[in-house]
């Protein structure tokens, strides 16, 4: 069974309609790259994933339960959306760190608001994590003593706080220098071998190409190829996709 399955996601802003019709599906594990031009759908698709947005059409089911349907009148209540948004873990391209919490609080601060856990467990977790992203010797520190790289890798691992079903990146290293780009990427990948099921909005390709079970480029709000890294990058099928490869690969 799919841990996750999108079924025709549509959203408009008034006129302009930004996704169009947007299906897939997502296996426990699976790393899913989303690729495309800038005001392709990519952000809003996550958006309408974590409940920030909301969906005109089509529906989201979490490990066989559909938590969304737009065909449905019915408007969800606050604490509905609140617990479907626990399926997700969204890290930000601008990291939205607390600046008067330090790295330890930032981590504990979903889980103990919660009370998901004693504050004992709470804590315990918050420091494993932090350990699995490199900050250990950061603990204590506050996101203005942070490098950016370091900035993001807190927001990963307080992403993971909650233990959420799939894992969301709005391009995790668009803020960030090659060097500080490098750090994050090798926490997502790592992320992979412990059983995470990951989407990835992202501008690097290389990391859609080696890392990523399945790859989607979009385009003009549609699914314009989907496949895995060797169907999307070695035999792309459509000419946008094959125009769009061409042109992010001169650019590294």
């Amino acid at each position: 069974m799919a841990v996750l399955e999108v079924k025709n996601i549509k959203k408009s802003f008034g006129k302009t309609e930004v996704l169009k019709g947007i299906s897939f599906s997502l296996e426990k594990g699976d790393v899913l790259s989303v690729i495309g031009s800038s005001g392709s759908g990519k952000t809003t698709l996550l958006r309408c994933l974590n409940f920030l947005e909301f969906a005109d059409e089509g529906t989201i089911s979490v490990n066989g339960k559909v938590i969304f349907d737009g065909a449905s009148p019915k408007k969800l209540s606050d604490s509905v959306i609140r617990e479907n948004r626990l399926h997700f873990g969204l890290v930000f391209q601008s990291f939205n760190l607390f600046p008067q919490y330090n790295v330890l609080k930032n981590v504990m601060l979903a889980p103990t608001l919660l009370k998901r856990d004693t504050p004992e467990n709470i804590e315990k977790r918050a420091r494993e994590l932090i350990n699995r992203v490199g900050l250990s010797d950061r603990i204590e520190n506050y996101p203005c003593q942070l490098s950016g790289g370091q900035q993001q890798r807190v927001a990963i691992a307080r992403a993971l706080a909650l233990n959420p079903d799939i894992l969301c990146f709005d391009e995790p290293t668009s803020a960030l220098d090659p060097e500080l780009t490098g750090e994050v990427l090798r926490v997502i990948k790592g992320l992979k071998s412990g059983d995470s099921t990951m989407i990835v909005v992202t501008h690097e390709m290389e990391f859609a190409r080696n890392v990523s079970d399945k790859v989607i480029y979009m385009a003009d709000g549609v699914i314009e190829e989907y496949g895995t890294p060797e169907e999307v990058f070695g035999n792309p099928q459509s000419e946008k996709t094959r125009s769009f490869l061409n042109s992010s690969f001169e650019n590294i």
